[in-house]
Order: C-alpha cells, then structure tokens, then sequence
C-alpha cells in the first residue's frame, strides 16, 4: 500500500475541524476527539483507520476492473474532484447531479448517448448542413449537455461504488446509493450521519486542503488497483483454445 497521510499532513490540511457543537450529528460522536471554541475537533487517529479501510476497499475494486464514481458538486471540490477523477481514470460529477444516474440509469444513458452522438457529429462537420439558427441551436444543446454528462460521457453502466465529498450536498445521489445497495466512500464531517456510508471517512468536507488530500488519497488507491489488475480473462481463452485443439 502507498504511504498514507500522517496525522500532522491531516493537520495542516485542517482535516480535524469539524462544524459547530449545535450542528453536530450524534452518531459521529465516536469520532470527536473533543471541541474548542465551540467547533467540534475529530479524531485524526480514527480518520487514518477509517481512511486506510476505505483505501483497501476503493484498490480492490480497481483491481477488480471495477468503477467508482467521484461526486462533488460544491464550489470548492469542483476542480479538485474533476483533477483526481481524470488523473485515475474514473467518471465523476462536478456541477449538477443527475436524478438517476444510479436508479433510472437507463434514462441517464440516453442523454449520453445524445451528448456523444452531437460532439461526435460536430467535429465531423456534419451539423454545417443545417440553417444557422438549427447549428446555434445544437451548440446550445451540446453545451448544456456538456455541464451535465461531460464526466460521465464515457460511462457503460451503473458505478459499482461512488466516492462523495458532502453527503448533506449530494443527499440525492446518497439515496439512490444506498436504495441500489451501491456501495459508498465518503468525507463524513461532524453534521453527517456515518452509518448511511459503507466506508466514512471522518474529517473536513468544507476545506479546499482537506478535500484535496483524502480525494487523493482515492485516486491513488484506484490507481494502485489498476497497476495490479491481472490478464486473466487472456489466460482462460488460451486454455479454452488447447483444449479443443486437444479433442
């Protein structure tokens, strides 16, 4: 496994300030250290354990060629998310979600296929057949659609786990996580609720060097996962193929 964060990295990423003592969530108390100046502290000890087995979880299903979605749509994770996300290789949302995307994903695969269809079309040359109004009229659909599925554009299926930043942000995509049983990763700070996700990871989720460090820390776990993904399917043909040659 790749080094993981020290505590003293956590703190002076300002990973252990919680929210306000009046906004707390009571099943988050077992990870509060304590509290100072009416901010609650969290237990940076209990955030590397917690982190380290959100880690083991999001490289084995990168081993396992699987996907995981990263999800963070407020102002201050957009650009992180959308860093990390392309830097591993995996799809993630950056401004809007979009209501779905994991229980309608049918329909969410759709305005993919749209969105693909008309970049693929333009850069082709072949919406300049069309009237200038119906080209300004494409370009204004394919730049909406742009915002929307631009991080998904080369998704095949439902996620097979999601990474979120804020959990009170995203509490849509939370349901719908947890209504298809997918799997979750996220940043619980002291006003969420822990046991809605698989995997919590105890800290910050409103300062930019708090998100930044733990979703690196995902990114590097998918691509520590992938380095070790093994050419077995390969294996199974060649061995299929010997034994009909051999009957």
């Amino acid at each position: 496994m790749s080094k993981l964060p020290t505590i003293l990295e956590m703190l002076q990423s300002g990973v252990h300030f919680g929210h306000r003592l009046s906004k707390q969530y009571p099943k988050m108390s077992p990870y509060i250290f304590g509290q100072k100046n009416g901010i609650n502290i969290i237990n940076l000890e209990k955030t590397q354990i917690k982190l380290e087995e959100a880690y083991k979880f999001v490289k084995e299903l990168a081993s396992n060629g699987g996907t995981i979605l990263f999800l963070g749509t407020k102002k201050q994770a957009q650009s992180i998310i959308k860093e990390h996300a392309n830097k591993c290789g995996m799809p993630y949302i950056d401004q809007r979600w979009l209501g779905g995307t994991f229980t309608n994903y049918d329909t969410i695969s759709k305005v993919i296929k749209k969105y693909n269809e008309l970049v693929d079309k333009q850069k082709k040359g072949e919406l300049e057949k069309y009237t200038k109004k119906e080209q300004s009229k494409f370009k204004k659909e394919i730049e909406k659609l742009e915002i929307l599925v631009h991080g998904v554009k080369d998704l095949k299926k439902v996620p097979d786990a999601v990474y979120i930043v804020d959990l009170k942000k995203e509490k849509t995509a939370l349901r719908e996580a947890n209504k298809r049983g997918i799997p979750i990763v996220a940043i619980c700070d002291a006003n969420t609720n822990p046991e809605q996700v698989t995997y919590p990871i105890p800290g910050n989720d409103d300062a930019t060097k708090a998100i930044n460090l733990i979703t690196g820390v995902m990114a590097q776990a998918v691509e520590e996962g992938k380095s070790q993904i093994k050419a077995q399917p390969a294996k199974v043909e060649v061995s299929k193929s010997k034994s009909k040659s051999s009957k």
